[in-house]
């Protein structure tokens, strides 16, 4: 009996041996720590998993084979290996994997840009939507596919780690997609393909390198702001030979918008890209939202940072500020200038318009003015609590929430700089996303 009993942890031993080095126990082991990722906006986002997510189990079976991908990986769960499963688990993996819940914050992009060159929604918008759409969901493939291996240890549960969808079909699905957003855009002319390939450069950057270099929240700002600038040269391109006439992208629903419309007339349609400029100052400022959310959401893995959330928060009051500081001026006003200077000019705020005196917070009886400074204050609203409590105590679920309020926080933002720009209705109807991404978001996680 003694001999027998000794047997018994030798052979333990002897099994534990021949198992791959990392996938004792169901977990990798043996590689570096990876580094943290932060969370994707424009098109990716591996974060770390939410308070009410289910961490890693304690322990594993050994020997349990994940996803066949060449690398350790951590165990899928029994029978619901990659490719497995019922239709409806199959569809909620690639829900998680492509975050289908932040899918609302895009199209708000396209509609603020189509505003900020002062034409109607139109096809060239729908399309530039359509790509913005694949571009987005591309990226967040893609950004599981590169994170793989980090998520194996921080987040298990996700679509990758977990078995539920294998590497291979989540790069192909990054292909797909960006060759089905370039195609819409190319559809809506040579100018807009001409944007739509510099985003998909910067998402595919981003997720591939620069995600975990100093550069990578510039990358996500820059590509935020030419996700709007597609929007402004799709709508200006399709627009320009039908200016006014039905499905060609008419005048802004609201007289002022009439000076970015004539700018948009008078150069040919080859020079599209120079009829978008008057939207580079919106394209900034949400550039500069997007920025300041990728910093928060470097430091969502392990907390810490009290002064980024600040240093944010100081910067969504300024954003603020900068879209309240003018306003639209008047049909007789914006009449006197048939082609305007996006910024700069004396006497004149960031998106070149006359500065207070004149300027918005002047005039606030006016209800496309009301509308503005409403839209602007459910900015404020939805990012800035949970950037002060992150900063007032900044431990991961709080830092993670933070990140989620500045991703929802995009919609009311656009919808700001749309009615801004002379268009309450296509602002308005930005801001009909609202409640649907807080449906979806109860479903699917933001992050």
């Amino acid at each position: 009996m003694r001999r027998r009993g000794r047997a018994v942890p030798a052979a333990l031993v002897a099994a534990l041996s021949l198992l791959p080095a990392g996938r004792r126990n169901g977990f990798a082991h043996g590689g570096p720590p990876a580094a943290v990722t932060d969370d994707r906006l424009s098109g990716a986002g591996g974060t770390a998993p939410a308070p009410d997510r289910p961490g890693p189990p304690p322990t594993g079976r050994t020997g349990e084979r994940g996803a066949d991908t060449g690398e350790s990986r951590p165990h899928a769960t029994p029978g619901r290996g990659a490719g497995r499963g019922t239709p409806r688990e199959r569809l909620r993996a690639w829900a998680e994997l492509l975050r289908v819940s932040a899918l609302f914050s895009v199209p708000g992009d396209a509609l603020a840009g189509a505003a900020a060159v002062g034409r109607r929604p139109g096809r060239g918008t729908v399309l530039a939507i359509g790509a913005s759409l694949c571009l987005y969901e591309a990226g967040m493939a893609l950004n599981d596919w590169a994170d793989r291996d980090e998520d194996a240890i921080d987040r298990p549960h996700r679509p990758i780690p977990s078995g539920r969808i294998s590497p291979a079909a989540a790069l192909g699905a990054a292909g797909v997609l960006t060759a089905a957003g370039l195609a819409l855009a190319a559809r809506a002319g040579r100018p807009a393909l001409t944007v739509a390939t510099g985003l998909a450069a910067t998402v595919w950057a981003y997720d591939l390198h620069l995600k975990h270099t100093k550069a990578g929240p510039a990358a996500m700002a820059a590509a935020r702001s030419l996700d709007l600038l597609l929007g402004a040269t799709a709508t200006a391109e399709v627009a320009a030979p039908g200016a006014g006439t039905p499905g060609g992208g008419g005048l802004s629903d609201n007289v002022a918008g009439v000076t970015a419309a004539a700018t948009a007339a008078v150069v040919p349609t080859s020079g599209t890209l120079t009829a978008s400029l008057p939207a580079l100052p919106a394209a900034l400022v949400l550039g500069a939202h997007t920025y300041g959310v990728t910093a928060v959401s470097r430091h969502e893995a392990q907390g810490g940072s009290t002064g980024v959330p600040l240093a944010v928060l100081a910067t969504t009051a300024a954003l603020a500020a900068a879209v309240l500081g003018g306003g639209e001026r008047s049909s007789w006003a914006t009449a006197r200038h048939a082609v305007p200077q996006p910024g700069g000019a004396p006497g004149q705020d960031l998106f070149g318009q006359d500065l207070p005196g004149r300027g918005i917070l002047g005039r606030a009886t006016d209800p496309l003015r009301f509308l503005v400074i409403v839209l602007t204050g459910a900015y404020l609203r939805t990012v800035g609590p949970p950037l002060l409590h992150a900063a007032l105590n900044p431990s991961p679920p709080l830092t993670q929430r933070a990140v989620g309020g500045g991703i929802r926080a995009m919609i009311p933002l656009q919808a700001a700089l749309a009615a801004r720009a002379g268009s309450p209705v296509t602002g308005l109807a930005v801001m009909g996303l609202v409640p649907l991404a807080r449906s979806l978001a109860r479903k699917v996680s933001l992050t």
